[in-house]
């Protein structure tokens, strides 16, 4: 780190090459577990507490660094993820490799690069010797990119405990911040009818399949891209032979909504979803498992902040909303969050993910400056 520039691009991309070369699959705990002995070591010097929460249900372990200063009052969260959607050897396919501003590898925009920033742009303030206003706590959780079942309690708790809540996801379309993110709901649905020889005794069967397609019309039909809403019908399994009439279908379902209203009416619609078929029953599970992120009053006055901030450092803030969720949707309820604090660049769970190396020094120059200020 050169005293000069403490944000230089080039030390802080070696910095993300460790963190991006220990590949970490949501699927394999013991790569991620690798991956958090690593994160925890960059905090040993520093006035930081660090707790490690062992992992649940297959899951890696969940990281929360502390500042030592400020804990007794409403802080900053930043909410990072150590896991990626790329599978164990996919760094074969995509090595670390520097090509004009982009730099390419496995989760390196999704989020290595912004998760290391975050952790940059504090050791930096804890190097100033100054302590920022507010006390800092870092989570990592291991879980994001299957919906963090086994961290979202504990984000829920940290971030109600929070003033601010800043996410590391990357940022979009030319480096956009992210004010707002529809819901996400997940659904099962199981169709069982009655098997009989579709030749000989078609008249004694139950089709499970032909009224899985009657629902998937209905599920269809609810998709509305004016307002927001999209529902897909992404798995769909049934029957055994052609000869047979089909005892079983089954589908999962995808929903995003914008705004919490959607859900309400939305959810129950799906849940409530019934046979047209006589002697065929329907049965769903599932439900919103993340809430939509609205931009409110206190996220829109913390991303003003952070406008100002970026216009300081030299380079335009401009916000959107996106259909993606993330682990921001569990904390905007009730927490001014801010989300897209990450990398800019783009292919994110693709095989050309990339990051652009000139997003590297502004962005980390953003995320200390929101340190120093938030107050």
């Amino acid at each position: 780190m050169t005293a000069s520039n403490p944000f230089d691009s080039k030390a802080i991309l070696d910095g993300i090459r460790q963190w991006l070369e220990i590949e970490t699959p949501t699927d394999a705990p013991e790569q991620i577990n690798r991956l958090a002995t690593l994160v925890t070591d960059g905090y040993r010097d520093l006035p930081a507490t660090i707790e490690r929460i062992k992992g649940q249900s297959g899951s890696g372990d969940h990281l929360v660094a502390r500042s030592s200063w400020g804990q007794d009052a409403p802080g900053i969260l930043v909410l990072s993820h150590l896991d990626t959607v790329h599978p164990l050897g996919f760094i074969e396919r995509l090595p670390f490799k520097v090509e004009g501003d982009s730099v390419f590898g496995p989760g390196i925009y999704d989020m290595k690069g912004g998760a290391y920033l975050a952790y940059h742009a504090f050791r930096q303030i804890c190097a100033d010797g100054a302590r920022s206003p507010l006390g800092v706590t870092q989570l990592y959780v291991s879980d994001e990119e299957i919906g963090s079942p086994t961290s979202r309690a504990l984000i829920e708790a940290e971030g109600r405990k929070a003033k601010y809540v800043l996410v590391t996801e990357p940022a979009r379309d030319g480096g956009k911040i992210v004010t707002g993110r529809k819901g996400v709901a997940r659904f099962e649905i199981f169709v069982r009818g009655v098997a009989a020889h579709a030749g000989t005794r078609p008249e004694d069967g139950r089709s499970a399949i032909r009224e899985l397609a009657n629902i998937i019309q209905t599920l269809e039909a609810m998709n509305d891209l004016k307002r927001g809403v999209t529902v897909n019908v992404g798995v769909i399994k049934g029957g055994t032979r052609p000869n047979v009439i089909a005892e079983e279908a089954y589908a999962e379902v995808d929903m995003r909504v914008p705004s919490i209203a959607d859900s309400d009416e939305l959810v129950p619609k799906i849940l409530n979803l019934k046979s047209r078929s006589a002697g065929v029953s329907v049965k769903v599970t599932g439900e919103l498992n993340r809430p939509p992120y609205e931009k409110g009053n206190a996220g829109a006055a913390l991303y003003e902040h952070a406008k100002t901030l970026a216009e300081e450092i030299g380079f335009d803030l401009v916000d959107t909303s996106t259909g993606g969720g993330s682990d921001g949707n569990f904390t905007a309820p009730h927490t001014a969050t801010l989300d897209g604090l990450g990398v800019d660049g783009k292919g994110a769970h693709t095989s050309y993910e990339q990051m652009y190396i000139s997003s590297i020094e502004p962005r980390a120059r953003l995320l200390y400056r929101l340190y120093q200020t938030l107050r």
